[in-house]
Protein backbone atom coordinates (compact mmCIF):
# COMPACT_ATOMS: atom_id res chain seq x y z
CA UNK A 1 0.00 0.00 0.00
CA UNK A 2 1.00 3.77 -0.57
CA UNK A 3 -1.07 5.46 2.39
CA UNK A 4 0.73 5.25 5.47
CA UNK A 5 -2.48 6.04 7.86
CA UNK A 6 -5.13 8.25 8.65
CA UNK A 7 -5.42 12.13 8.99
CA UNK A 8 -8.01 13.55 11.59
CA UNK A 9 -8.87 17.06 11.43
CA UNK A 10 -9.17 18.73 15.62
CA UNK A 11 -10.32 22.43 16.68
CA UNK A 12 -8.85 21.64 19.88
CA UNK A 13 -6.78 19.73 22.36
CA UNK A 14 -9.52 17.59 23.46
CA UNK A 15 -10.42 16.69 19.93
CA UNK A 16 -6.15 15.82 19.45
CA UNK A 17 -6.17 14.14 22.01
CA UNK A 18 -9.28 11.87 21.00
CA UNK A 19 -7.45 11.43 17.69
CA UNK A 20 -4.19 10.10 19.19
CA UNK A 21 -5.81 8.20 21.36
CA UNK A 22 -7.67 6.59 18.30
CA UNK A 23 -4.60 6.08 16.68
CA UNK A 24 -4.20 8.53 13.85
CA UNK A 25 -1.07 8.95 11.92
CA UNK A 26 -0.97 12.61 11.33
CA UNK A 27 -3.19 15.42 13.29
CA UNK A 28 -4.65 18.56 11.14
CA UNK A 29 -5.61 21.87 13.28
CA UNK A 30 -8.26 23.84 11.82
CA UNK A 31 -11.51 25.21 12.56
CA UNK A 32 -14.51 23.30 10.71
CA UNK A 33 -17.03 26.33 11.65
CA UNK A 34 -14.72 28.53 9.18
CA UNK A 35 -14.99 26.98 6.05
CA UNK A 36 -13.12 23.62 4.10
CA UNK A 37 -9.66 25.18 5.30
CA UNK A 38 -10.75 27.37 8.46
CA UNK A 39 -7.67 29.04 9.90
CA UNK A 40 -7.61 28.14 13.81
CA UNK A 41 -6.21 31.25 16.16
CA UNK A 42 -2.56 31.25 16.74
CA UNK A 43 -3.89 30.28 20.87
CA UNK A 44 -5.48 27.07 19.41
CA UNK A 45 -2.77 25.98 17.52
CA UNK A 46 -0.06 26.20 20.11
CA UNK A 47 -1.78 24.73 22.78
CA UNK A 48 -2.64 21.93 20.39
CA UNK A 49 0.84 21.32 19.49
CA UNK A 50 1.57 20.95 23.35
CA UNK A 51 -0.67 18.41 23.16
CA UNK A 52 0.67 16.42 20.18
CA UNK A 53 4.38 16.83 21.05
CA UNK A 54 6.62 14.72 19.31
CA UNK A 55 3.39 11.54 19.01
CA UNK A 56 2.98 12.70 15.25
CA UNK A 57 3.47 15.14 13.03
CA UNK A 58 1.20 18.05 12.85
CA UNK A 59 -0.33 20.47 10.02
CA UNK A 60 -2.70 23.18 10.11
CA UNK A 61 -4.84 24.74 7.52
CA UNK A 62 -4.19 28.58 7.31
CA UNK A 63 -7.72 29.62 4.93
CA UNK A 64 -7.96 30.43 1.66
CA UNK A 65 -4.99 32.58 -0.63
CA UNK A 66 -8.22 35.00 -1.72
CA UNK A 67 -10.32 35.41 1.24
CA UNK A 68 -12.91 37.89 2.08
CA UNK A 69 -12.54 40.11 -1.77
CA UNK A 70 -8.43 40.53 -0.74
CA UNK A 71 -6.17 39.75 -3.49
CA UNK A 72 -3.88 36.51 -3.31
CA UNK A 73 -0.90 38.55 -3.25
CA UNK A 74 -2.39 40.09 0.12
CA UNK A 75 -3.79 36.54 1.28
CA UNK A 76 0.32 35.29 0.93
CA UNK A 77 0.83 38.58 3.61
CA UNK A 78 -1.71 37.73 5.78
CA UNK A 79 -0.90 33.84 5.67
CA UNK A 80 2.47 34.50 6.93
CA UNK A 81 1.81 36.56 9.12
CA UNK A 82 -0.32 33.95 10.96
CA UNK A 83 1.93 31.39 10.35
CA UNK A 84 5.03 33.06 12.21
CA UNK A 85 2.56 34.18 15.08
CA UNK A 86 1.51 30.71 15.65
CA UNK A 87 4.88 29.38 14.69
CA UNK A 88 6.93 31.45 17.48
CA UNK A 89 4.03 30.89 20.36
CA UNK A 90 4.92 27.22 18.97
CA UNK A 91 8.32 28.21 19.90
CA UNK A 92 8.24 30.35 23.00
CA UNK A 93 6.32 27.10 24.79
CA UNK A 94 9.00 24.55 23.29
CA UNK A 95 6.35 23.02 21.57
CA UNK A 96 7.16 21.12 18.17
CA UNK A 97 6.30 23.45 15.11
CA UNK A 98 4.12 22.18 12.21
CA UNK A 99 5.45 19.95 10.03
CA UNK A 100 3.51 21.41 7.07
CA UNK A 101 0.66 24.18 6.55
CA UNK A 102 -2.22 24.26 3.81
CA UNK A 103 -3.86 27.25 1.74
CA UNK A 104 -6.53 27.22 -0.53
CA UNK A 105 -7.17 28.33 -4.27
CA UNK A 106 -10.67 29.16 -4.43
CA UNK A 107 -11.49 31.91 -6.37
CA UNK A 108 -8.31 32.05 -8.00
CA UNK A 109 -9.09 30.42 -11.80
CA UNK A 110 -7.09 32.94 -14.71
CA UNK A 111 -5.08 34.68 -11.49
CA UNK A 112 -1.15 34.17 -10.82
CA UNK A 113 -2.05 31.64 -8.25
CA UNK A 114 1.52 29.50 -9.08
CA UNK A 115 3.71 32.62 -8.01
CA UNK A 116 1.71 33.22 -5.00
CA UNK A 117 2.34 29.37 -4.08
CA UNK A 118 6.22 30.20 -4.66
CA UNK A 119 6.07 33.58 -2.56
CA UNK A 120 3.90 31.41 0.35
CA UNK A 121 6.32 28.39 -0.01
CA UNK A 122 10.00 30.71 0.56
CA UNK A 123 8.34 32.85 2.96
CA UNK A 124 7.23 30.12 5.25
CA UNK A 125 9.77 29.29 8.68
CA UNK A 126 12.80 26.76 8.08
CA UNK A 127 11.46 23.20 8.02
CA UNK A 128 7.75 23.62 7.37
CA UNK A 129 6.57 22.75 4.05
CA UNK A 130 3.58 23.67 1.69
CA UNK A 131 0.83 21.52 1.01
CA UNK A 132 -1.16 22.45 -2.30
CA UNK A 133 -4.31 22.26 -1.73
CA UNK A 134 -6.76 20.49 -4.55
CA UNK A 135 -10.52 20.73 -4.89
CA UNK A 136 -12.18 18.11 -6.27
CA UNK A 137 -15.40 20.39 -6.75
CA UNK A 138 -13.10 23.10 -8.70
CA UNK A 139 -15.04 24.41 -11.03
CA UNK A 140 -17.67 25.43 -8.63
CA UNK A 141 -15.15 26.81 -6.31
CA UNK A 142 -13.63 28.93 -9.22
CA UNK A 143 -10.14 27.14 -8.67
CA UNK A 144 -7.42 25.88 -11.21
CA UNK A 145 -7.77 22.51 -11.96
CA UNK A 146 -6.40 19.38 -9.87
CA UNK A 147 -4.43 18.41 -12.92
CA UNK A 148 -2.93 22.20 -13.08
CA UNK A 149 -2.10 22.26 -9.22
CA UNK A 150 -0.51 18.98 -9.05
CA UNK A 151 1.75 20.11 -12.22
CA UNK A 152 2.73 23.41 -11.06
CA UNK A 153 3.31 22.57 -7.31
CA UNK A 154 6.30 21.16 -7.32
CA UNK A 155 8.01 23.93 -9.19
CA UNK A 156 6.22 26.39 -7.28
CA UNK A 157 7.81 24.98 -4.12
CA UNK A 158 5.17 22.77 -2.41
CA UNK A 159 6.08 19.64 -0.99
CA UNK A 160 2.68 17.50 -0.96
CA UNK A 161 -0.59 17.76 -2.38
CA UNK A 162 -3.66 16.99 -0.36
CA UNK A 163 -7.26 16.61 -2.34
CA UNK A 164 -10.42 17.91 -0.26
CA UNK A 165 -13.55 19.21 -1.53
CA UNK A 166 -14.55 23.12 -1.11
CA UNK A 167 -18.61 22.47 -0.67
CA UNK A 168 -19.03 20.52 2.64
CA UNK A 169 -22.33 20.91 1.68
CA UNK A 170 -21.98 19.08 -1.25
CA UNK A 171 -20.60 15.60 -2.42
CA UNK A 172 -18.17 13.85 -0.81
CA UNK A 173 -14.82 12.99 -2.89
CA UNK A 174 -16.11 9.94 -4.08
CA UNK A 175 -19.45 11.39 -5.34
CA UNK A 176 -17.11 13.79 -6.92
CA UNK A 177 -14.22 11.92 -8.66
CA UNK A 178 -14.00 8.64 -10.35
CA UNK A 179 -11.62 5.98 -9.36
CA UNK A 180 -9.78 6.50 -12.61
CA UNK A 181 -9.54 10.15 -11.84
CA UNK A 182 -8.41 9.53 -8.36
CA UNK A 183 -6.13 7.26 -9.47
CA UNK A 184 -4.63 9.89 -11.82
CA UNK A 185 -4.44 12.30 -9.42
CA UNK A 186 -2.08 10.10 -6.97
CA UNK A 187 0.15 9.28 -10.00
CA UNK A 188 0.46 12.88 -10.93
CA UNK A 189 1.71 13.70 -7.43
CA UNK A 190 4.04 10.60 -7.08
CA UNK A 191 5.74 11.16 -10.71
CA UNK A 192 6.36 14.76 -8.81
CA UNK A 193 7.77 13.14 -6.44
CA UNK A 194 5.12 14.37 -3.67
CA UNK A 195 3.14 12.73 -1.22
CA UNK A 196 -1.17 13.51 -1.54
CA UNK A 197 -3.70 12.83 1.29
CA UNK A 198 -7.39 11.88 0.16
CA UNK A 199 -9.49 13.82 1.66
CA UNK A 200 -13.41 15.33 1.55
CA UNK A 201 -16.56 13.91 3.40
CA UNK A 202 -14.73 10.57 3.27
CA UNK A 203 -16.90 8.07 5.68
CA UNK A 204 -15.60 5.00 7.07
CA UNK A 205 -16.74 2.98 4.11
CA UNK A 206 -15.14 5.17 1.53
CA UNK A 207 -11.80 5.42 3.33
CA UNK A 208 -11.67 1.11 2.44
CA UNK A 209 -12.47 2.33 -1.12
CA UNK A 210 -10.12 5.13 -1.72
CA UNK A 211 -7.30 3.88 0.53
CA UNK A 212 -6.81 1.36 -2.59
CA UNK A 213 -6.01 4.36 -4.98
CA UNK A 214 -2.45 4.84 -3.61
CA UNK A 215 -2.26 7.91 -1.62
CA UNK A 216 -0.05 8.31 1.05
CA UNK A 217 -2.54 9.58 3.76
CA UNK A 218 -6.14 9.86 4.11
CA UNK A 219 -7.93 12.92 5.65
CA UNK A 220 -11.19 12.08 7.99
CA UNK A 221 -13.06 14.64 10.52
CA UNK A 222 -17.17 14.29 9.60
CA UNK A 223 -16.33 10.39 9.48
CA UNK A 224 -14.49 10.77 13.21
CA UNK A 225 -16.99 12.93 15.03
CA UNK A 226 -19.58 11.91 17.29
CA UNK A 227 -22.96 14.04 18.29
CA UNK A 228 -21.69 17.37 20.33
CA UNK A 229 -25.59 18.18 20.80
CA UNK A 230 -29.19 17.47 20.83
CA UNK A 231 -30.53 16.94 17.52
CA UNK A 232 -27.23 16.65 15.89
CA UNK A 233 -26.45 13.80 14.20
CA UNK A 234 -22.88 11.25 14.26
CA UNK A 235 -21.02 12.33 11.25
CA UNK A 236 -21.58 16.09 11.64
CA UNK A 237 -17.76 18.07 10.54
CA UNK A 238 -19.33 20.11 13.59
CA UNK A 239 -19.57 17.93 15.91
CA UNK A 240 -16.81 16.82 18.41
CA UNK A 241 -13.88 14.04 17.27
CA UNK A 242 -14.01 10.49 18.57
CA UNK A 243 -11.85 8.30 20.19
CA UNK A 244 -13.53 5.19 19.50
CA UNK A 245 -14.68 6.45 15.89
CA UNK A 246 -11.23 7.11 14.88
CA UNK A 247 -10.16 3.75 16.11
CA UNK A 248 -13.24 2.10 13.14
CA UNK A 249 -11.65 4.15 10.94
CA UNK A 250 -7.72 3.24 11.80
CA UNK A 251 -9.35 -0.36 11.27
CA UNK A 252 -10.76 0.68 8.27
CA UNK A 253 -7.49 0.85 6.92
CA UNK A 254 -5.57 -2.17 8.36
CA UNK A 255 -7.49 -4.22 6.96
CA UNK A 256 -7.02 -2.50 3.83
CA UNK A 257 -3.18 -2.93 4.74
CA UNK A 258 -3.59 -6.54 5.39
CA UNK A 259 -5.18 -7.26 2.27
CA UNK A 260 -2.85 -5.49 0.44
CA UNK A 261 0.13 -6.98 1.84
CA UNK A 262 -1.55 -10.51 0.86
CA UNK A 263 -1.14 -9.41 -2.91
CA UNK A 264 2.26 -8.17 -2.63
CA UNK A 265 4.59 -6.24 -1.52
CA UNK A 266 3.90 -2.11 -1.91
CA UNK A 267 5.93 -0.05 -3.78
CA UNK A 268 7.72 2.98 -2.34
CA UNK A 269 6.26 7.14 -2.38
CA UNK A 270 7.62 9.98 -0.78
CA UNK A 271 7.14 11.44 2.63
CA UNK A 272 7.38 15.16 2.77
CA UNK A 273 4.76 15.59 5.81
CA UNK A 274 6.59 12.76 7.91
CA UNK A 275 10.03 14.30 7.31
CA UNK A 276 9.70 17.88 8.05
CA UNK A 277 9.34 18.86 4.35
CA UNK A 278 12.31 16.77 3.41
CA UNK A 279 11.58 14.95 0.19
CA UNK A 280 13.19 11.09 0.20
CA UNK A 281 14.03 10.48 -3.31
CA UNK A 282 14.61 7.00 -3.16
CA UNK A 283 11.22 6.27 -1.99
Amino acid sequence: MNWQGLLVSVRDPAEARAALDGGASVIDVKDPSAGPLGAAAAETIAAIAGTVGLAVPWTHACGELVEGGAGGSDGVTRILRAVEEAHSLCRRRSAVPAAAVKAGMSATIGLDWPQWLARLAAGLPAGMSLVAVVYADWQTAGAPSPHDVIAASASSGCRGILVDTHDKQGPGLVGLAPPETLRAWVTAAHDARMPIALAGKLSIDDLAIVARFGADLLGVRSAVCAASSPGMADGDRLGVVSRAMVRRAVAALNAVAVDETRRGPARGRPDAIRSGGERNPSR
